[in-house]
């Protein structure tokens, strides 16, 4: 909504009126309700009082809302349309439109009318007449009713970045919001249309499940957590009670997939049911794909063979400190022993002659012209090119398994080849702060498991030498604490060293 002053000295002087004054008549109502109280979708029915400009010709309709916009006397509030039916029920029904003005202008005050209202006057375009706007419960959005709803001592932190994962919303409730958390599950579930189930987190990830799963508590809608989601164009089908997923990731998933080549061999340490694994597949990318949850395990399975990369995505439940050797091995005798895919897909189509002039021939009378088939091959290389670690709690912890992965396989790597050692992506958690406080404490735990002295390097890990690890915040998790992803190239004394 404008507020700013017109033309005539009357319409400056209403114009000056107080704009918190005004604004607030679009606030919603303040309905305090007591802890453990139901959510009364009535009380939040407000009535405003304003003046429209009642439109005698519907042609000079578009005319007067652009002239009345210049001028400032045009109702600018959003989610709220300025033309409406005539509020004469006779009159709408003919097709008579009004145009709402800012709430400066009084229908019982023609000092408030500017001059393009006393000028549409004057030719009778127009009438300005009182109206009265009734706003419901549908139109204020979630964080406005939740303003009205919660004390004012909870506005500065109301809940908003919650995760979704289909059709469920995953809050994470501080405590000083638990006495309402019914209300403020009704208000996401009313406000969300997509969303069907409203769930509470009631312990830290990880906290009693290695596997990152959490209890919970249902607050509103279906209980119902067998959800569908859509990222990185791959279908992911899985009951969110059973196996890890955060939306909040989708980026960092992206983000990391577009490091990786057609044809280059991906190993996924801590898979889960493949945010990396299955678009990596997508890419025509080979990806080992592992995860110790069994349950995880069989959606990654299912996931799969749903998205059709089973040509290039091989699932895994095994631990992941045995998994690094494991895949390493596997691929190496997979590439010896010639396993590729071979993928064939239609040519482009022949070029018509444009030519001619004759009229089309009726389907099916000559067959349809010649479309080459095209071969695509795709032999799996002997090295891994990348390791995935999405683990942020322990996934350090793994990197000593690195030790030997290429034992006596010096002859696979440059200088002999023009293949680099493997990339590694390590997700950790570290303390949030600006400085280097965290790069250097994520480098000293590298430096502790690997054996192997590391340090931050530049942010670009192609520029970074042998020990220097590009770190990239991922995202904040808590007030002081974020995620990161330590990206850095297998030192080489790691890599060919005797394995334990």
């Amino acid at each position: 909504m404008r507020v700013e002053s017109g033309n005539s000295s009357g319409f400056d002087a209403a114009k000056g009126q107080d704009e918190n004054a005004e604004m607030s008549l679009f606030r919603p109502p303040v309905v305090r309700l007591g802890v453990g109280a139901a959510l009364n979708r009535a009380l939040f029915t407000k009535k405003i009082d304003l003046a429209a400009a009642a439109i005698q010709n519907p042609k000079v309709i578009s005319h007067y809302r652009k002239s009345l916009q210049a001028s400032k006397e045009l109702l600018q509030v959003e989610r709220i349309s300025p033309i409406i039916p005539h509020p004469n029920k006779e009159l709408g029904a003919q097709g008579r439109k009004c145009i709402l003005l800012d709430p400066g202008v009084k229908a019982e005050e023609p000092k408030t009318w500017g001059p393009v209202l006393q000028e549409g006057i004057q030719k009778e375009d127009l009438t300005v007449i009182p109206y009265e706007l009734t706003l419901h419960y549908d139109y204020w959005t979630a964080r406005d009713t939740m303003e009205s709803v919660l004390p004012p001592e909870l506005h500065d932190e109301i809940p908003s970045g919650f995760n979704v994962a289909g059709h469920v919303a995953h809050l994470n409730l501080r405590d000083n919001y638990l006495p309402y958390k019914k209300i403020v599950a009704d208000i996401i579930l009313d406000k969300n249309s997509s969303i069907r189930t409203v769930i509470n987190k009631v312990d830290n990830v990880g906290a009693e499940s290695e596997f990152r799963t959490f209890q919970y508590e249902i607050l509103t809608g279906e209980d119902d957590l067998e959800v569908s989601c859509i990222e990185n164009n791959c279908t992911f089908n899985f009951n969110y009670a059973k196996v890890y997923w955060n939306s909040k990731l989708e980026s960092e998933h992206t983000r990391i997939i577009n490091f990786f080549k057609p044809g280059e061999v991906v190993c996924d340490v801590m898979a889960g049911i493949g945010p990396f694994a299955l678009p990596a597949g997508k890419k025509r990318v080979f990806v080992w794909a592992n995860d110790k949850n069994p349950e995880s395990f069989k959606c990654l399975k299912d996931n799969i063979q749903r998205n059709k990369v089973q040509d290039f995505v091989r699932p895994f439940c095994e631990d992941g400190l045995d998994f690094i050797r494991q895949a390493t091995d596997e691929v190496l005798a997979a590439s010896l022993n010639r396993e590729k895919v071979t993928i064939e897909k239609p040519g482009p189509k022949a070029k018509s002659d444009k030519t001619k002039t004759e009229k089309p021939i009726p389907s099916g009378s000559l067959p349809a012209p010649f479309r080459p088939v095209v071969t695509e091959t795709y032999p799996i290389p002997p090295t891994i090119s990348h390791f995935v670690m999405n683990l942020p709690a322990s996934a350090i912890e793994f990197v000593g398994s690195f030790k030997g992965i290429y034992q006596w396989q010096e002859n696979l790597f440059a200088p002999k080849t023009e293949t680099l050692l493997p990339l590694v992506h390590v997700h950790c958690f570290a303390l949030k702060a600006d400085d280097e406080r965290p790069l250097i404490d994520i480098c000293e735990r590298l430096t502790k498991y690997l054996g192997f002295t590391m340090k931050p390097g530049n942010k670009d890990y192609n520029l970074n030498g042998e020990g220097e690890v590009a770190i990239h915040n991922v995202r904040d998790v808590a007030p002081a604490k974020s995620m990161y992803c330590a990206s850095f190239r297998l030192p080489a004394a790691v890599a060919f060293a005797t394995r334990d």
